[in-house]
């Protein structure tokens, strides 16, 4: 995938200075994290078949997590892509997520001897209580991440 340094519409990211980076080891290689975060989300994410959009620059993607028994719509567009190191897309969700704010969320991810060095930064976020649910729920979503993606294939 080529990169592309022209953004429609780029995001400010100095009006809210609120975010949050989550770091950890994962054992699975860049290529297929890259994959996990652009082209099959709904494997550990997303709930299956709900994931729509391509991983290409100033394009929208949508899909919808279910927790707690509720559905929760998250939408963006991908901003910058360099296969296998760096994700970076807008990120929106409803209430108790980014209530409605266009966040931005980088995903770096570097070789690492265990696998891959996973670093995430979650970005412009409206006010603390934002900021503080996310810094809680990314670790928690990492483990899941790297649990799904290492089940074999059926």
């Amino acid at each position: 995938m080529e990169a592309q340094t022209t953004i429609i519409c780029p995001p400010d990211l100095t009006s809210r200075p609120l975010g949050v980076t989550v770091q950890k080891v994962i054992k699975l290689l860049p290529r297929k994290l890259f994959k996990a975060w652009t082209t099959e989300m709904d494997l550990w994410l997303a709930a299956p078949g709900s994931f729509l959009g391509r991983p290409e620059p100033n394009t929208p993607f949508y899909f919808e997590t279910m927790h707690q028994g509720m559905r929760h719509p998250h939408y963006g567009r991908f901003l910058y892509l360099e296969e296998p190191g760096r994700i970076e897309m807008t990120w929106v969700t409803g209430q108790s997520g980014t209530d409605g704010a266009e966040t931005v969320l980088t995903v770096e991810l570097s070789p690492h001897e265990d696998g891959t060095f996973l670093r995430l930064t979650h970005a412009e976020f409206l006010h603390e209580a934002a900021r503080k649910s996310h810094e809680d729920a990314w670790p928690a979503i990492l483990e899941q991440l790297e649990e799904r993606m290492s089940r074999p294939a059926d």
